[in-house]
């Protein structure tokens, strides 16, 4: 460059003073309208350099063109040099892929002239005379292959190849190698050198390579139909994970590869739920409803895809279907047979298929827990260490039973003794051991207790089982309803074939002689077979740790927004959340209706709706068909109540209350309507009925500051839009006797 700059320099004037001149010349010609231009002579030409001669400028202008030529030259002659360098360098390197990986893809090369290309079948075999000669034994002695630039120069091919080439003369689909060498000393004729494959297994079939560099040229190998050769040794290829392609339908008989199956646990969940309760289905059909194509992925510790819960402790105890405990197929009150699921397992797609079915769909991966969350990287730990990922997540994990520290400290024969009751197999259990043992003891005097305890009294009278049931109280129930409606349904219990045992403390339990001996604070001693503890539930917040989320020191659980959100992208409902209420503060309810709505919101809220828990769940209670309850709001015996009471008759039961509902599940039936009508005042003063009367159907109010906060409808059913309306009203009234007529406690 720096020669071609110098020549330039010096030519430049030149050129310039040329051009100068012959713009003079030609100017002076045009004006004078002469009809040939005068040839300028020579010596107007002249640059005028020393000498007055333009030898200097031809000679100069020649070398120029000379060198510039001579120049591109030697430079493309050294650009082909390192070229073919390159390519050699390329070849000569040893293979990091097998025969199976490497792509078949033919280099077009143009022959010379001195070349001769004859078709062969299906395999083209290019005769070059200039290639030096290079012998089989040399290919087989080497693992490297030749330099591409080089080829196989005999045309002479070995008869291994020959019978090769004949029999692909019958399948034109691929070009086929042999995969084994030829004999020694016999060459080969090849378009162009291919590295050398290695021998593969009698049962395995040579894949079908794809597609290959442009520096190599490989040939595709095939299974052929005749029996191969004896392989040779030589270096193994290395592994790869790839499978090899299944042999063609004419090709010796070889087991296909199987096929390549989907995790069992998707990697990735648009919408997870962790618990596979009733607050999670409830959530996940809220979630499709919204957006029909959603992904939903239900995480669940049970065995079991989701079911309700209420019908464990009430009808399924009552069923006369001796297959009921393994159905689970119970007749509700009003006779009509149902399943205790949700939904069939046609209902679901299997958690494998999830991240592929078209239009999306809830999936449910059984046996798994969940045992740490992290919320800034948005996935989840499952207890077998995979990890799934999630774009929004609710915990719905509920609760465990809550057991008795003596219990605990007994031992591990106790223990062994002792149900906790909350899930399918607990009912299943305790249902053939109540048929095996001679007397069953019931902890806990509440909801569940009490229930169980009815459910077995039935059964005191058919198989001559002892039922007692003993809890610190002066009555059934005796937190939730007052006093005096707390005997009555303690005396109902008893009725129903039940030792019921009150004021009893709990001190010590052991195991003596095959026998459960429970010592109470006063001094007396019940023997038992076997002991059901229902004292309580214990939130499940074993997630707030890892996850950084707020649980609250007084009602547990964990503490949430009026979205129910406890994170931008984590929302909680059912049991496990602890939400602010607008009416009566902050609380934490563990009852179906409440895991129906409070699930049903957070599936609305996780796809956009933004909507606040403004809803008053209810609950519910039946001692058996006869009797029965519904609850809102807050239902304590420490508040002020006042109970207004009216005959019942033959339609005031819960039997009735489902004949007419058509459903056994009560909150099913509820709907969001406003109660209508004024409420009417009155100055009389409420007045608490007497013990001896007989509460057959009527409504009790729960006061605070003279403000209702609870009510509960006993033996009244389908009244629970005028309930919650009172609640929400927040008055304060004089008379509630007044109030209760809005329930039509005194039709007949």
């Amino acid at each position: 460059m720096l020669k071609c700059r110098t020549a330039w320099q010096k030519l430049a004037p030149l050129a310039r003073a040329s051009s100068t001149l012959c713009r003079q010349n030609v100017k002076r010609t045009v004006l004078k309208c002469d009809s040939t231009m005068t040839q300028v002579p020579r010596v107007q030409m002249s640059s005028g350099t020393p000498g007055g001669d333009n030898t200097l400028y031809i000679v100069l202008v020649g070398a120029t063109c000379l060198g510039a030529g001579f120049y591109a030259y030697r430079t493309l002659t050294s650009d082909k040099s390192r070229y073919h360098d390159r390519i050699s360098e390329i070849a000569s390197r040893p293979s990091k892929m097998s025969p199976q990986e490497q792509p078949a893809t033919y280099m077009q090369t143009e022959p010379t002239a001195e070349a001769e290309v004859e078709p062969s079948g299906d395999v083209w075999i290019v005769l070059t005379e200039a290639a030096p000669e290079v012998t089989a034994a040399t290919a087989t002695e080497s693992t490297e292959p030749p330099p591409v630039s080089e080829v196989l120069s005999e045309p002479e091919p070995a008869p291994a190849l020959e019978a090769t080439l004949a029999e692909l003369t019958e399948q034109p689909s691929a070009p086929v190698i042999e995969s084994e060498p030829a004999a020694v000393g016999e060459p080969i004729q090849e378009e162009s050198p291919v590295e050398p494959l290695a021998p593969a297994s009698e049962s395995e079939p040579t894949a079908v390579a794809d597609s290959a560099p442009a520096e190599q040229i490989e040939s595709s190998t095939s299974p052929v139909q005749s029996e191969p050769a004896p392989i040779m040794e030589s270096a193994p290829a290395e592994s790869t994970e790839q499978p090899p392609a299944p042999a063609a339908e004419s090709a010796p008989a070889v087991e296909a590869p199987a096929p390549v199956s989907l995790p069992e646990i998707p990697a990735h969940a648009p919408y997870l739920l962790i618990g596979g309760g009733t607050a999670s289905f409830a959530a996940a059909r809220s979630i499709r409803a919204r957006d029909p194509g959603a992904r939903v992925l239900i995480v669940t510790d049970e065995p079991d895809l989701p079911y309700m819960r209420p019908p464990l402790s009430k009808e399924l105890w009552f069923s006369d279907d001796p297959s009921a405990t393994e159905t689970l197929r119970f007749k509700q009150w009003n006779g009509k047979e149902r399943s205790i699921y949700f939904q069939p397992p046609s209902f679901y797609v299997s958690p494998q298929d999830l991240p592929k079915v078209e239009n999306g769909g809830v999936a449910v991966l059984t046996g798994k827990r969940v045992v740490h969350m992290d919320v800034r990287g948005n996935k989840v730990r499952l207890d077998d260490d995979s990890e799934i990922s999630y774009d929004k997540c609710l915990i719905a994990t509920g609760g465990v039973p809550r057991n008795m520290q003596v219990i605990e400290r007994a031992g591990d024969e106790v223990m062994k003794r002792t149900t906790l009751f909350r899930k399918i197999e607990d009912f299943k259990s305790l249902e053939n051991i109540s048929r095996d043992v001679k007397s069953i003891t019931i902890i806990g005097g509440g909801f569940l207790g009490s229930e169980l305890a009815c459910a077995l009294g039935r059964r005191s009278t058919e198989s001559g089982l002892e039922v007692m049931q003993m809890f610190p109280e002066k009555g059934n129930m005796g937190k939730v309803l007052p006093e005096y409606l707390s005997n009555w349904t303690t005396q109902k219990v008893r009725r129903e074939g039940v030792n019921v045992i009150t004021e009893a403390l709990v001190k010590n339990v052991s195991f003596q002689d095959g026998k459960l001996e429970i010592k109470l604070k006063d001094g007396r001693l019940v023997k038992t077979d076997h002991i059901v503890a229902a004292v309580g539930l214990e939130p499940s917040v074993e997630l707030a740790k890892s996850a950084g989320l707020e649980v609250d020191s007084d009602f547990g659980g964990y503490r949430v927004n009026a979205e129910l959100q406890a994170r931008s992208n984590i929302w909680v409902a059912g049991d496990a959340a602890c939400f602010y209420d607008i009416r009566l503060g902050r609380r934490r309810v563990e009852h179906h209706d409440h895991a129906v709505v409070s699930g049903r919101l957070a599936g609305e809220n996780m796809t956009g709706a933004n909507k606040p828990y403004w809803h008053q769940s209810m609950f519910w209670s039946d001692l058996g068909p006869d009797v029965g309850y519904e609850a809102i709001g807050i239902v304590d015996s420490s508040l002020p109540t006042v109970g207004v009471f009216a005959k019942a008759t033959a339609k005031d039961t819960p039997k009735a209350a489902t004949e007419q509902s058509g459903t056994g599940i009560r909150s099913e039936s509820e709907t969001e309507a406003v109660a209508s009508g004024e409420m009417l005042a009155s100055t009389a003063s409420p007045q608490a009925p007497q013990q001896e009367e007989d509460y057959g159907k009527g409504v009790i109010f729960y006061l605070r500051d003279k403000v209702v906060v609870g009510i509960i409808l006993w033996n009244v059913f389908n009244r629970m839009p005028i309930a919650r309306k009172i609640i929400k009203d927040g008055e304060e009234h004089a008379d509630l006797n007044e109030v209760a007529k809005l329930f039509n406690i005194h039709e007949d």
